[in-house]
């Protein structure tokens, strides 16, 4: 059974940065798309970073340039470097992957769907 959990998340004020990690037990990181999502308090789930099985990545506009997604499949890790953080970034991050082969670049990004979650980490960012 796959589980995902996240770490690294806090406050921090703007122009900060912060990592955040994600390790998924029972999980070929290689294999399948991963990635980091977010939702603010009254606001819709959105998709912040994608990676898929090719290394191909995907960024929301408002992260490109400030978030960088990355894997380590040595360490079965999956992390999300935010940099340049902005007040509008607070939210509760949730790490998420996929265990079926299906995709999730480019413009399949923002309809993508995962099917496996983490309990989400908090970050906020103050003005």
């Amino acid at each position: 059974q796959v589980q995902v959990a996240e770490s690294g998340g806090g406050s921090v004020q703007a122009g900060g940065s912060l990592r955040l990690s994600c390790a998924a037990s029972g999980y070929t990181y290689s294999s399948y798309c991963m990635g980091w999502f977010r939702q603010a308090p009254g606001k819709e789930r959105e998709g912040v970073a994608g990676l898929d099985s090719d290394g191909m990545k995907s960024y929301a506009d408002s992260v490109k340039g400030r978030f960088a997604i990355s894997r380590d499949n040595a360490k079965n890790t999956l992390v999300l470097q935010m940099d340049s953080l902005k007040p509008e970034d607070t939210a509760m991050y949730y790490c998420a992957v996929e265990d079926l082969h299906t995709y999730c670049s480019g413009g399949y990004f923002p309809l993508w769907s995962p099917n496996l979650w983490g309990q989400g980490t908090q970050v906020t960012v103050s003005s």
